[in-house]
C-alpha cells in the first residue's frame, strides 16, 4: 500500500491579492519604484498638470505588493522590450484614456476627436486665417495656388482672394476656370503638404493670427487709449507689446510712407475729410501729406486750414480713422507697404 504523504498542520498564508491598476496608477507605481534620481529624470519630461495628476494618484496608491509591481513591470517590458508597434486610431486613443480620466470626460474627448477625424483638409483650412493662406499661396506656383483655391470652400476662397494683389488674383481666376482634374496621387501630395504646413504648425499660425487681430483692435482705438493699453501690456509682457507695435499703424505713421503710397491713399479721400484730418497736425506731417496732392486740391485745403475754423475732436478723429482704415485695407490687399524698408519700398500693384 502506497504511503500517504504527510499533511502539514501548518496553515499556509493566503496568496496576496493582485489588484488591477488603471493607466495612471501604473505610471505612478513605476515612478515610485524607480527611486528618487530616476523618478526625477522621468518626471522632467511631464508638464505640470501631468505631474500633479501622477503625484495625486501616487499619494493615494497605498501599498503595492511585489506581485503587483512585477505584473506592471512585466506588462511594460512585454509591450516595449522589442519596440512597440503603434497604430493611431480613435479606438486606440479611447483605450489610452480609459482609466486615466473619468468616463464622461473620455466620452467628450472621443466625440470631439471622432468628429475632427472626419474633417477634410479643406474643411480645416476654412478655419485658418485667410491672410495666412494668402501669404502662403503667393509663394506657390500659380497652378498649385489655383488648385488650392478651387478645392477650398467658396466663402473661404473669396476671403483669400480678397487678400491677393489684383494681378495675381486675376491670373488665378483665369487658371481656375480652365483647371483640369489632377491625378489622385498629386492631389494627396498637395493635401499632405498643406496638412504639414498648416495643421501641424497650427498653434504658431493661431498665435500670429491672434497678434494680427489684436493689432487690428488697437488700430481702431483712439491714440491715447492705444498707448495706455500698450503701456499696460509692456509692463507685464514686454515681448508681446514689442511684437504688437510692429503691426500697428496710426495717422502719424503716414509720414513714414513713400510719396507714392501717400498719393494712392489720399486720391481716394475727399477734400473735406483731408481738411478735418489735418487740423492740429504738426508742420512735418502736414507738408508730407500736402506734397502728394494735386495742386488745385492742395490750394483748397491750405485755404481751409488757414481760416482756422474750429473742429470737434471727435470729427478730427473720425476723419483720421477713415484714412488709416483705408491704408490698412490697401495694405491687406497688397496695394501699398506700410513698413517700407527703404525709399520706394511702398508700392502699387
Amino acid at each position: 500500500m502506497a504511503a500517504v504523504p504527510a499533511v502539514s498542520n501548518e496553515i499556509q498564508p493566503p496568496e496576496p491579492m493582485v489588484r488591477k491598476f488603471r493607466g495612471v496608477e501604473k505610471v505612478a507605481a513605476l515612478i515610485l519604484g524607480m527611486g528618487q534620481t530616476n523618478a526625477a529624470r522621468v518626471l522632467s519630461h511631464f508638464d505640470s498638470d501631468e505631474i500633479r495628476m501622477i503625484t495625486r494618484i501616487a499619494a493615494q496608491l497605498g501599498s503595492v505588493n511585489a506581485r503587483e509591481m512585477e505584473a506592471i513591470i512585466e506588462e511594460f517590458v512585454q509591450q516595449f522590450g522589442d519596440g512597440a508597434s503603434l497604430y493611431g486610431s480613435v479606438n486606440e486613443v479611447q483605450k489610452l484614456l480609459t482609466g486615466v480620466l473619468p468616463e464622461d470626460e473620455v466620452s467628450d474627448i472621443i466625440a470631439d476627436v471622432a468628429g475632427s477625424s472626419n474633417w477634410s483638409i479643406w474643411d480645416r483650412i476654412a478655419n485658418i486665417s485667410e491672410t495666412a493662406i494668402a501669404n502662403y499661396i503667393k509663394k506657390e506656383h500659380p497652378q498649385t495656388a489655383a488648385f488650392i483655391l478651387s478645392r477650398s470652400k467658396p466663402a473661404a476662397a473669396a476671403k483669400i482672394m480678397n487678400q491677393l494683389p489684383p494681378e495675381l488674383r486675376n491670373q488665378l481666376m483665369r487658371r481656375m476656370l480652365t483647371i483640369k482634374p489632377i491625378v489622385p496621387e498629386a492631389a494627396r501630395d498637395i493635401e499632405k503638404v498643406l496638412h504639414e504646413d498648416f495643421l501641424l504648425n497650427f498653434s504658431g499660425n493661431m498665435q500670429a493670427d491672434t497678434f494680427s487681430r489684436m493689432a487690428d483692435i488697437l488700430n481702431k482705438m483712439e491714440r491715447d487709449q492705444m498707448e495706455a493699453a500698450l503701456n499696460s501690456l509692456e509692463e507685464r509682457q514686454p515681448k508681446a507689446a514689442e511684437a504688437l507695435k510692429g503691426l500697428l499703424f496710426t495717422f502719424d505713421d503716414i509720414i513714414n510712407l513713400t510719396p507714392r503710397a501717400r498719393m494712392a491713399i489720399f486720391d481716394q479721400i475727399n477734400t473735406e475729410a483731408i481738411v478735418m484730418a489735418l487740423k492740429g497736425t504738426d508742420q512735418g506731417l502736414r507738408q508730407s501729406i500736402l506734397s502728394t496732392l494735386a495742386s488745385r486740391t492742395r490750394r483748397i485745403i491750405e485755404h481751409e486750414l488757414a481760416s482756422g475754423q474750429p473742429a470737434a475732436e471727435r470729427d478730427v478723429f473720425a476723419a483720421r480713422r477713415e484714412i488709416t482704415d483705408l491704408a490698412l485695407e490697401m495694405a491687406g490687399r497688397g496695394e501699398i507697404d506700410l513698413n517700407p524698408k527703404q525709399e520706394g519700398g511702398a508700392f502699387l500693384q
